[in-house]
């Protein structure tokens, strides 16, 4: 199978992996058994929604030597400049090189919400800081004693209800394009038109999109992310779909290998969330055609 970096531009296959709250890893190594030679790489999640979990870098790197290629989501919200840079460093010299440059959820969203926020670096300047250390030099000028080789990439939510904010996207799209972003990840997609109307307003940037999916787990799920989620529209019809299906499981990831399917004509890959049943991402991608 290709590495990571080695597919894109082809059709890149990732997924999600989100770090437990603990510190036992053997969640994490059988996932990694399931889905190494499946996909191309998989995102471990810094913090996700500002709640305390077992971190992302060493995650990556159990996810790395048990055979899965991983990319590190790294957030803003809780390092500063230094912190930042030395985590990155830390991740080259472990061999993880995938980064997934974020903001990051405000800290008075998660479980620890008297917890002090950074942020001291947004998503763009944080992509910036990896084209810096690429280049052999820190945020100060200063010359590194080894020179990591980071591919750094971003999200964008295609989704925007509003067309200010949806301009809002493709600017910031342009802009971490700008500054080195190799490839994209975006929210979960649902609406195969209205996506392909994305992809068409951003063909000129030129980088590899991963388009986001999220298998459903329930009609009530549907509905809660079109109230509480910006940028995700489950239509009525998958809606009504998971509401009939006598195994909800199984209706979820037939419709997310349908998805899936009618993505790949539209884009350069898909990154698959699956949010607690990752053991699932095989068949889901068996069933859409993509393996």
């Amino acid at each position: 199978m290709l590495s990571f970096q080695e597919s894109l531009g082809k059709f890149t296959v990732t997924c999600e992996v989100g770090p437990l709250k603990g510190c036992d890893v053997s969640e994490i190594i059988e996932i990694a058994e399931v889905l190494k030679g499946k996909v191309h790489a998989a995102n471990v999640t810094d913090q996700q929604s500002s709640v305390l979990r077992l971190g992302s870098m060493v995650t990556c790197h159990i996810l790395k030597s048990n055979g899965l290629e991983p990319v590190l989501q790294v957030t803003g919200r809780d390092r500063n400049r230094i912190a930042i840079q030395s985590d990155l460093l830390s991740a080259a010299a472990l061999g993880i090189n995938n980064v997934l440059a974020l903001t990051g959820d405000y800290q008075t969203h998660g479980d620890h919400p008297e917890a002090k926020g950074v942020f001291d670096l947004d998503s763009v300047n944080f992509l910036a800081t990896l084209s810096t250390l690429n280049s052999g030099k820190d945020l100060a000028g200063k010359e590194l004693t080894g020179v990591p080789n980071f591919c750094g990439g971003a999200v964008v939510n295609p989704g925007a209800a509003k067309e200010a904010a949806y301009q809002l996207q493709l600017i910031k799209m342009e802009k971490k394009a700008a500054v080195g972003a190799k490839f994209f990840q975006t929210q979960a997609v649902y609406d195969l038109k209205a996506f392909e109307q994305f992809m068409n307003d951003t063909a000129h940037i030129g980088v590899p999109i991963l388009a986001g999916v999220i298998p459903l787990k329930s009609a009530g799920m549907a509905r809660y992310m079109n109230k509480n989620v910006p940028g995700v529209s489950v239509p009525d019809i998958y809606i009504e779909r998971m509401a009939q299906a006598e195994d909800k499981r199984r209706e979820g990831m037939k419709i997310t290998a349908e998805l899936i399917r009618g993505l790949k004509d539209l884009c350069q890959g898909v990154h698959v969330m699956a949010i607690g049943t990752e053991k699932d991402v095989p068949e889901i991608l068996a069933d859409s055609g993509v393996l």
